[in-house]
């Protein structure tokens, strides 16, 4: 009998340190981000990491807190889910707060603001929100992107599809089966240099220009000592130093 108590022990030991091994210690913390994302988060292949500028502000403020902080890929609709499910610590994923977001994660102040660029094929003929009516529009699924074009879409006439994945919208473009995508303007950058036959469009009923925060569980003790952190990275010159080096001169 005795035996049996010590293997059970033993058992629910070993399964108590594995599940411990799939949390966050107290000194590291795990960022979700989506990264698909370039330049805020990206895959480099060469590496085999997630890098990005959302990357690199996360390990600063992580300094400026006393912790490191591993990152863990996840599609961007699945990010706030994660997290309150104990999967991840924190999320910085180019995300905006919404009045939908709020009610399941804490913000801090924003960190760069950014605005919608709409990607066309330049043969499309497409220059204005009227020529959109009829055709279909891709967009990220849970990105205030999508809830921008279904407002839109309402009175535009135009047809509103998601992917997971801003390559996935891209490459929809590509093959003709999207008309236009609507991307962060600094995201979409990145995709018009490499592709000749895109450009991109700012109409005007798709603006909305937006900050991107920190987002942690709700009521966390650790939304207001990185808000702080990240006030003082602001003021020290730590976030504009990043900007540049991850998006270059803004225009």
């Amino acid at each position: 009998m005795k035996k049996l108590v010590g293997v059970l022990t033993a058992t629910v030991l070993s399964i108590g340190m594995l599940s411990a091994c799939n949390k966050s210690d107290n000194k590291t913390l795990i960022l979700g981000t989506s990264a698909d994302y370039k330049p805020y988060e990206f895959i480099d292949t060469k590496n085999d990491e997630i890098i990005g500028f959302d990357v690199d502000l996360a390990k600063a403020l992580g300094k400026k807190t006393g912790y490191k902080i591993k990152v863990k890929d996840i599609d961007f609709t699945s990010l706030i889910t994660a997290m309150n499910a104990d999967k991840v610590d924190f999320i910085m994923a180019g995300m905006k707060k919404t009045p939908e977001r709020a009610k399941n994660a804490d913000f801090t102040d924003s960190y760069f603001l950014d605005q919608n660029e709409v990607i066309v094929k330049k043969d499309s003929n497409i220059k204005s929100l009227a020529d959109l009516k009829g055709k279909t529009i891709g967009v990220q699924a849970g990105s205030i992107q999508e809830t921008k074009a279904k407002e839109v879409a309402k009175t535009g006439g135009f047809k509103v599809e998601d992917r997971n994945r801003i390559p996935e919208m891209v490459e929809e473009l590509k093959a003709g089966r999207f008309d236009a995508v609507i991307i962060e303007q600094t995201v979409a950058s990145g995709y018009l240099d490499k592709l000749d036959q895109m450009e991109g469009l700012l109409i005007e009923d798709f603006f909305e220009q937006s900050g991107s925060a920190v987002a942690f569980p709700k009521d966390s003790k650790l939304t207001p000592k990185f808000d702080k952190a990240l006030a003082e990275l602001k003021k020290d010159g730590t976030v504009d130093k990043l900007i540049k080096k991850w998006f270059g001169e803004l225009k």
